[in-house]
């Protein structure tokens, strides 16, 4: 049985309204909660593969109210229009949904008394948390305390060793699902998409292309037909931009004084032996000019090879473009 619930909590300082998945298993009883920011497909499709995955298998059937990312619409008795990106979910894992009558709880009343029981034993007075992963995390590990603290009720032993029993009748774990939702945007001339509220930066060949972005609900994945292009962290705020240096590699190399001013590159974590390269060759024009020859090599021969003669050339002691543009050029071209 699967139901939804909308509770508050702390998160990163600040009291945020979350929406919480509760999924359970009728046999074991054995229960899993969730969080996300919204109750939007993917977040839907997340759930049901973190609790498939934390019970072990998968039942042969799920129950559900008639929530709009499941049911397009109702129709006599249990007549349903389902939805087809949620068919196809129920069709990758192979169970039959089944959703109850209009206004009747009671056909799922068991994950129904999990809402209410999770507030008063996990929800109500729970701690503080960094963010939503720190969160979840407690959240898991508070489920399988309390499987082993319950009591089953009407068989012998807790909720932990009948979930052992039932878990041989589950299905076997398949992968998980694919669960995005898909849109297509237009990339602006400044290498951006918009996407909820939110900017994120796409590779700078897209610009003012045609993309498709997909949302997953962690990450932001954006395609040029089959290429991905980018793939950022999920922002859930808004009026943010999110980028990604590398993005803009090629109009870094026609415009080298970008390094130290433009927005993307502001807090670039560089990796190890760039950053050491930058800071040995200094902060002047002619260092950004001589900087960015070095990285525009990614361009050619990949980050790790350009990363490997940077380190070759500094513990050689030359802080130098040249040398680190002539260490790649002998490894693509061996005497």
């Amino acid at each position: 049985q699967f139901d939804w619930s909308t509770e508050y909590a702390w998160v990163g300082g600040l009291r945020r309204r979350l929406e919480v998945a509760h999924t359970k298993l009728c046999g074991s009883r054995a229960f899993w909660l969730v969080a996300y920011p919204s109750q939007s497909h993917e977040m839907l499709f997340d759930a049901h593969w973190h609790a498939f995955r934390v019970f072990g298998g998968v039942p042969s059937r799920g129950i559900y109210d008639n929530m709009k990312t499941a049911v397009d619409r109702v129709g006599r008795g249990k007549e349903r229009q389902i939805n087809m990106r949620f068919l196809a979910m129920t069709n990758h894992y192979v169970y039959e949904p089944d959703f109850c009558n209009p206004a009747a709880g009671w056909e799922k009343g068991q994950v129904e008394k999990n809402v209410r029981d999770s507030r008063h034993q996990m929800l109500q007075g729970m701690p503080g948390f960094p963010d939503l992963a720190a969160l979840n995390a407690w959240l898991e590990q508070r489920c399988q305390d309390l499987w082993r603290e319950t009591a089953h009720g009407t068989r012998a032993g807790t909720i932990a060793d009948v979930w052992v029993e039932e878990q041989a009748a589950l299905m076997p774990l398949p992968v998980a699902f694919d669960g995005f939702i898909e849109l297509s945007k237009r990339v602006s001339p400044t290498c951006l998409i918009s996407f909820d509220r939110n900017r994120y930066s796409v590779a700078a060949k897209a610009v003012r292309r045609a993309v498709q972005v997909r949302a997953y609900a962690d990450r932001i994945v954006v395609r040029m037909g089959d290429e991905v292009i980018a793939d950022h962290p999920r922002f859930f705020g808004r009026d943010r931009t999110i980028y990604d240096p590398w993005h803009y590699l090629p109009v870094l190399v026609n415009k080298p004084g970008a390094l130290r001013n433009g927005a993307p590159f502001q807090g670039w974590d560089l990796p190890p032996a760039l950053a050491r390269l930058r800071r040995k060759l200094g902060s002047d024009d002619d260092a950004d000019r001589r900087f960015v020859r070095v990285l525009a090599a990614v361009l050619s021969d990949g980050l790790d090879a350009v990363e490997g003669a940077v380190r070759e050339a500094l513990d050689a002691g030359a802080v130098s473009d040249e040398v680190v543009l002539n260490i790649l050029s002998r490894r693509r071209e061996p005497p």
